[in-house]
């Protein structure tokens, strides 16, 4: 698994511009099952694949925290939630809670998650594959495929299936 972990950033470079024209004329003429497709192309990877060999989004990104997140996660820590974003959590250009730093804090060395059953939604989504209205999201999965060999898998799968 790490070597195509390795090999992803090179393999996502090498298709952007393809990829980018996909998703420019998926964007433009969205098939009428885009959801079910992607849906079933998400279902079929994750049959595939194991998060917990991989958790590369985790070492290399950190998600964004709602305020809903915030809260739930402080409540896990029995803390107020202004005492969790002070020790966890700092504002991004877009004044975005995101994490201080990656790898992600609550990231174990087995890839076990510390807080898995109250993660933020982004984590709960990634990588956001199974989507409703799929093609509004393009420039986060082209994001998304040099991260997740998951992610990337479901693009080539989906570039097969899917004639534009």
């Amino acid at each position: 698994m790490q070597d195509q972990i390795d090999r992803l950033p090179k393999l996502a470079k090498d298709k952007h511009k393809e990829n980018k024209e996909f998703f420019t004329k998926l964007k433009k003429k969205p098939p009428k099952q885009l959801d079910y497709i992607m849906q079933d192309l998400h279902e079929e990877e994750f049959e595939r694949t194991d998060c917990l060999e991989c958790a590369n989004c985790c070492k290399t990104t950190g998600p964004l925290f709602t305020d809903k997140d915030i809260q739930r996660i402080a409540k896990h820590f029995k803390m107020k939630p202004q005492k969790f974003v002070e020790q966890f959590l700092r504002l991004d250009e877009e004044n975005d809670y995101i994490l201080q730093s990656v790898p992600c804090t609550f990231l174990g060395v087995d890839n076990y998650c510390s807080i898995y059953d109250v993660r933020p939604k982004a984590c709960r989504e990634f990588p956001h594959t199974d989507r409703k209205k799929f093609q509004q999201i393009s420039n986060l999965t082209l994001k998304n495929v040099a991260i997740c060999p998951a992610a990337y898998n479901i693009v080539e799968a989906m570039k097969q299936q899917i004639k534009i």
